[in-house]
Order: structure tokens, then C-alpha cells, then sequence
């Protein structure tokens, strides 16, 4: 049916965005709602409202053709299927603050209230599995009078997109995953998809959706966790002077291991691993089952900047002196500041009386953490970063340092930090790595 091809996505930020521009690349139209008209107008003129590869070449081929945005929450009336994209904060006890969520929910049913026919409402934004139930759903309900699994779906469709990659992660999924109530709903989002599913293979996993939900909050927690246990594991690797990367290595070729996300290093930061990680040990607490395992890959995680910093203090005193950070995004092809382990650091560094001189290729970075941290000085390029300073801390991975060479010679004494393991050891400057 044609009128299954035409899809609404509320919210347009990250999430929203990449799944609207995706979604026409596969050949739906598509229309994106949101309440801030600069972004509505940033996207409707061709342009993203994020920083992320890939994403600003999708709307400028698909806006005014099969994408569009607007305000008016009456446009989703168009189609028969609904993204929910809002974002979840986390509150300063971990726990979600659903307040846009459910806002963006109760405008979804009054638009509705007005339409006839069947309609599938699904929920991208992460949520644990009792706020659908207990919250959103009753406010869809009542703002649109309409009667679940009768002539209203709702369905939980997690996203697995990582910044950085979130567009090739979009249309080349590894596995698709369906919570959904009636087979209706599961067959008709299935549908949906079945453009990328064709192309990328990709698993398709029905389940109910408290199940869905509490899927996507698992696959972060993992993934915190493996990574918190490599980054433990090279403190001790370290002390032993042994290689943490090769004993990664080998572990990534034990099929029950896989080798990705164990690069040692500073940390992980961003918008998903920080905040589901502490919405689910909230949930854990709150319901007297505190998770451990998830305990402590936080406490690693909040470390590891202690690490770097540590080993800068054993090799050279700081106070008064300027300090290179290069990297403030919390990992390359972003801007993205949220949770960046390149906030302790420089905390940690202005605690110890240095004078901290930041470079990132981003500019959308700097100027964020320009806001976040006035006192430090934001420079144009790593050289100017590395003039004068007498040691550099590497927080992201950005490939552009791994290009460094001349520019260390500026510094006044060239020792490096290396939270990545993205420069080159080389001659003539001192190289310290963080797990290696």
C-alpha cells in the first residue's frame, strides 16, 4: 500500500534525523517533525542540524523530493506509521526524564484523534520497558481516544547507531530489532525495512516490547562492560610492560569474544553508553537488584583520565606550565562533547595549576567546549595547541594526529600521553602510552 510507504519521524535530532534521511534513501517519503523551527529550517534548506558523516549528502539529495520538515505534528496524519525519535536526558540520579518524550507522545495523539484508519506508532527513543507501558501509552490513548491493537499499534524498534558511523550504520544493519504486541505491527514495520534487509542481510528479531526495550539497554551495558574490562586489564598490563593491544588481539579471535570494542584506552563517553549504563544500574537499585557487573564498568570508566593523568604527574610537574589536549569530541568524526573523558582531563589539569591549550578538528567541538570551559585557550591547530607545552594529552582518536611529526618539535619538552594509541612512538619525543 502506498500509504505505508509515507512515514512521520518526530524528533529531529540525532536519532531522528539519520533515520528520516535514511529512511527516503530507501525509497519512503518522509516527513520530520520538530518543535524548533531552526532546525525544521536547517533541514528543509539541505542542511543537518548534526555533525555526523554522511548525513548532510543524504538530505541534500532527498530534501524537497522525498523528505521534508515541519512544525505541525497534523503532517503525520499523511501516512499510517510513526517514529517516536525524542530524546531521553538522563536526570542527575540516572534515572530518564521522559518529559519531552511524553510531550511529543500526547501532540502525536491529538493529531491523531483526527485521523481515520490504522496507524503504527513506534518508539525509537530508548526507554526502560515500564515507561511505555505505565506512561506512554496511556498518554497516546487518551490525547487520541483511540483503542491499542484495535486501530492503534505501538511498537519498539531500538536504534544501534554509533556517532561517527550512525549513516552506514542505518542502511547496512546487522540486525533489526521488532518489539511489538500483534503480528500486525511486526510484519508492517518488517515491511518497512525490507529495502535494507534485502541489501544488508540483516537478522530480523521479533519479541514483545518490554523485551525490545530492555534490549537495547543490554547491548550498551556489554558494550561498557567490555570495554571497562580491557581498560582494567591494561592498568595491569602496563605494570608488567606488556602490550594490552596484542593481548586484545588475540582475544578477538576467539569467536566467543569478537574483537571489537576492545581497544584500551581512556574511556567511552557520548550520549548512549554513559546514560543507559546509569539509567539501568538506577533501574537495578531501584528495584533491589543492583548490577555489579555495570557498577563496575562505570567505576573503571570514570577512572581511566585519573590513569593519564597519573602518568603525566610521575614524568613532569605541570603547575604553571602550558599543556597540550588534543581531541575535546568524545571520539572522532563527531562534535559531540557529551560525557568526552577530555572534561576530566583538562579539570584534572587546571587542579594541578597547568595552563591547558586545546586543539580539535572539529570546530562544532571547540565551540561547545568553548562555552563548557572558558578559562582554557582553543586553538586553530595542533601546533598551535603544542607550542610551548610541555607535555600533550591524546583524548580522541582523531587521524589527523596520527599525521603529527614536525609539530612536536614546537613543544618545550616533548612528552606525550597517549589516551589512544594514535600517535607513533618516534625519536625525539618521550611516548607514554595509557595501556602499553
Amino acid at each position: 500500500m502506498a500509504d505505508e510507504r509515507f512515514v512521520s519521524v518526530v524528533g529531529s535530532g540525532y536519532v531522528g534525523t539519520t533515520l528520516a534521511a535514511g529512511l527516503a534513501d530507501i525509497g519512503h517519503n518522509v516527513v520530520t517533525i520538530d518543535v524548533d523551527e531552526s532546525v525544521v529550517d536547517s533541514i528543509n534548506a539541505g542542511r543537518s542540524p548534526i555533525s555526523e558523516p554522511g548525513l548532510e549528502e543524504l538530505l541534500e539529495i532527498h530534501v524537497g523530493d522525498r523528505l521534508r520538515a515541519t512544525t505541525e505534528h497534523t503532517a503525520l496524519t499523511e501516512g499510517s506509521i510513526t517514529f517516536l525519535a525524542v530524546d531521553t536526558p538522563a536526570r542527575d540520579d540516572g534515572s530518564l526524564d521522559p518529559t519531552a518524550l511524553l510531550a511529543a507522545t500526547e501532540d502525536v495523539g491529538e493529531a491523531l484523534a483526527d485521523q481515520s484508519g490504522h496507524h503504527l506508532v513506534v518508539v525509537k527513543s530508548t526507554v526502560l520497558p515500564d515507561l511505555v507501558e505505565d506512561e506512554l501509552i496511556p498518554t497516546l490513548v487518551e490525547a487520541s481516544g483511540r483503542v491499542i491493537d484495535d486501530d492503534l499499534d505501538i511498537a519498539i524498534n531500538p536504534e544501534f547507531l554509533r556517532e561517527g558511523t550512525a549513516v552506514t550504520d542505518l542502511l547496512n544493519p546487522e540486525r533489526i530489532v521488532i518489539g511489538a504486541n500483534t503480528q500486525r505491527a511486526g510484519d508492517l514495520l518488517e515491511s518497512l525495512y525490507e529495502p535494507l534487509i534485502e541489501v544488508s542481510k540483516a537478522a530480523v528479531f521479533h519479541t514483545g516490547r518490554r523485551e525490545a526495550s530492555m534490549i537495547k539497554y543490554a547491548n550498551n551495558a556489554y558494550l561498557a562492560t567490555k570495554l571497562s574490562f580491557i581498560n582494567d586489564l591494561g592498568g595491569l598490563c602496563k605494570s608488567y610492560g606488556v602490550d594490552t593491544y596484542e593481548v586484545a588481539e588475540a582475544l578477538g579471535l576467539d569467536g566467543r569474544i569478537e574483537g571489537r570494542y576492545l581497544g584500551a584506552g581512556l574511556g567511552w563517553g557520548g550520549s548512549c553508553l554513559p546514560k543507559d549504563t546509569a539509567a539501568l544500574r538506577w533501574a537495578a537499585a531501584s528495584r533491589g537488584h543492583p548490577l555489579t557487573m555495570v557498577e563496575a564498568a562505570i567505576e573503571v570508566n570514570e577512572r581511566q583520565p585519573d590513569r593519564l593523568l597519573a602518568l603525566l604527574r610521575d614524568r613532569v610537574e605541570v603547575d604553571g606550565e602550558r599543556v597540550a589536549v588534543l581531541g575535546l569530541a568524545f571520539k572522532a568524526g563527531t562534535d559531540d562533547i557529551r560525557n568526552t573523558r577530555a572534561l576530566p582531563v583538562i579539570d584534572g589539569l587546571t587542579e594541578l595549576g597547568a595552563t591547558v591549550a586545546a586543539y580539535d578538528p572539529n570546530e562544532g567541538a571547540t565551540a561547545a567546549m568553548t562555552d563548557t570551559r572558558p578559562e582554557v585557550t582553543f586553538c586553530e591547530s595542533a601546533l598551535e595547541a603544542l607550542d610551548g607545552a610541555v607535555a600533550a594529552c591524546v583524548v580522541t582518536d582523531w587521524p589527523e594526529f596520527a599525521e603529527l611529526t614536525d609539530e612536536f618539535e614546537v613543544m618545550a619538552n616533548p612528552l606525550i600521553i597517549d589516551g589512544r594509541r594514535i600517535v607513533e612512538p618516534r625519536d625525539g619525543i618521550e611516548y607514554v602510552g595509557l595501556s602499553w
